[in-house]
């Protein structure tokens, strides 16, 4: 079986919205997956998910907390 690879491109700011979540845990769940590669990409606003030490507002996930897993599995670049 050839490997799958997969890169995730996520451009907007860690909270405002539900896309940087939704990519991350999708990319969560494959990184365990034997025979996935898995990549990010972070750009532009995207580059805060990667932040240290984050305040994470209210009512949302701690997208640093999601990116461990990854940058532990998979790829994680700037």
């Amino acid at each position: 079986m050839t490997e799958q690879s997969l890169l995730f491109i996520i451009n907007d700011a860690p909270y405002g919205n539900e896309r940087p979540y939704n990519a991350l845990r999708l990319a969560m769940n494959l990184v365990k997956r034997e025979g996935v590669r898995v990549r990010v990409f972070l750009t532009a606003d995207g580059v805060a998910c990667a932040r240290k030490g984050q305040k994470t507002p209210d009512g949302y996930y701690n997208i640093e907390r999601m990116l461990k897993p990854i940058i532990q599995r998979g790829e994680v670049a700037t």
